[in-house]
């Protein structure tokens, strides 16, 4: 029997000495909180942020995430947008597929508007008023926000990206 495929969903916090933890939470289901596995990594030096280049920061990072991985996810939710505006230009999402070699579906799940958003990417979850927005690359936007809008939790944030961020910014070991 073939084990189910897993997803991964992923946040990166940066620390003040320079550093940054990569971590993930592998999970089989879209609607449970069910945990497959945790995992992280630590980037001992990042770049500096850059406005309009924040990809450059975070892609070594979840490409050291994902490149610890035994088997590669299924599908990547990053806490981000995958691409930017009405023209979707690309974001952190959109140079993490291509560094993918466009075989991993990349799910965006941005907590904030980036300005000149679609409307399209707004998806409304639990009792929240405020949306989140979902991009995406490699599977279709009203896939990739059923999915998002699947996920386990009744509040904004699905339960397994808070666990994602919670993980991130866990002490360093």
């Amino acid at each position: 029997m073939q084990a189910k495929p897993l997803h991964l969903a992923v946040d990166v916090h940066y620390r003040d000495d320079g550093s940054a933890l990569a971590a993930g939470i592998l999970f089989a289901n879209w609607e449970t909180d069910a945990v497959a596995r945790e995992t992280a990594v630590t980037i001992p030096t990042v770049s500096a942020y850059v406005p309009g280049r924040f990809f450059e920061r975070e892609l070594p990072c979840i490409l050291a995430l994902v490149e610890s991985l035994d088997t590669a996810p299924a599908t990547i939710v990053i806490d981000g947008y995958v691409t930017l505006g009405p023209d979707e230009r690309p974001g952190l999402g959109a140079h993490l597929f291509e560094a993918l070699d466009r075989k991993i579906p990349v799910i965006g799940v941005a907590k904030n508007r980036f300005r000149d958003t679609p409307p399209s990417a707004e998806l409304l979850r639990g009792r929240s008023a405020r949306p989140l927005y979902v991009t995406s690359a490699g599977i279709a936007q009203e896939e990739a926000k059923r999915r998002v809008a699947s996920m386990h939790g009744t509040g904004r944030i699905p339960s397994l990206l808070a666990a994602a961020d919670r993980l991130s910014r866990a002490p360093a070991p």
